[in-house]
């Protein structure tokens, strides 16, 4: 099970792989480099769009409106205790602070990655909200597949690749080029974490793309089968 997914997280997943019974093999496609904000100006809430945003951060008295369920727990780890999930994508991260919260209350902060999250900032503008955004970390692309995962990949012992971000899903396709194994993918079941992700993916010739109901790692797993 090949795990495209950059560290920490990486570890995590294999972690919850091995449990399940396959074996995993990683091959984070992004490096993620923390890049803590300095002081940060007053607002009604906190938005995280990731858990690398989460990581970056040390904990302070503020409603934290976090993407998903998985980046709900690292701001808790972090120390965050006011913490509510979307359902895993910026669309449901917008839907939840339209519903629970007011343009008039006072600026949201929006904590992301370098490049990242124009979108969601902008759809939560079109709303009426003010939004900061403050960089939180940098992510790079790897330059290459790690030596044990190309050679997993050339003797055909990977089944399965989790891809789990469009930008990861297009470096690790450009890394399986580079290394001339295009030809494994036929032989693989890609699962994606997103529509978007799938997106990337499909001009691949995969045995089969198969897509998480919903965007969060959970919903990933569950499309896996047995080992």
């Amino acid at each position: 099970m090949l795990i495209t997914r950059p560290e920490p997280g990486a570890a995590e997943t294999a972690a919850r792989i091995a449990a399940l019974g396959w074996c995993p093999v990683l091959a984070p496609a992004l490096v993620l480099t923390p890049e803590p904000p300095g002081p940060l100006p007053p607002a009604q809430a906190l938005l995280l769009p990731s858990r690398a945003s989460a990581r970056a951060l040390t904990s302070w008295p503020i409603p934290v409106y976090a993407v998903g369920e998985g980046t709900a727990e690292a701001a808790r780890a972090q120390g965050f205790t006011d913490v509510v999930a979307a359902e895993g994508d910026a669309a449901s991260l917008t839907r939840l602070c339209a519903a629970r919260l007011d343009p008039a209350a006072g600026p949201l902060l929006l904590a992301v990655g370098r490049g990242y999250s124009m979108e969601l900032a902008n759809n939560l503008r079109s709303l009426g909200f003010r939004v900061i955004r403050r960089i939180a970390y940098a992510a790079r692309e790897a330059p290459t597949l790690p030596p044990a995962a190309a050679l997993a990949i050339g003797q055909g012992k990977v089944g399965h690749a989790l891809f789990f971000s469009p930008r990861s899903a297009a470096c690790s396709l450009r890394h399986l080029a580079e290394g001339g194994l295009t030809g494994a993918a036929p032989g693989m079941v890609a699962i994606a974490i997103s529509p978007r992700v799938a997106a990337v993916l499909s001009a691949w010739p995969w045995r089969t793309v198969r897509i998480a109901s919903r965007s969060d790692q959970d919903h990933m797993l569950e499309l896996l089968g047995s080992p």
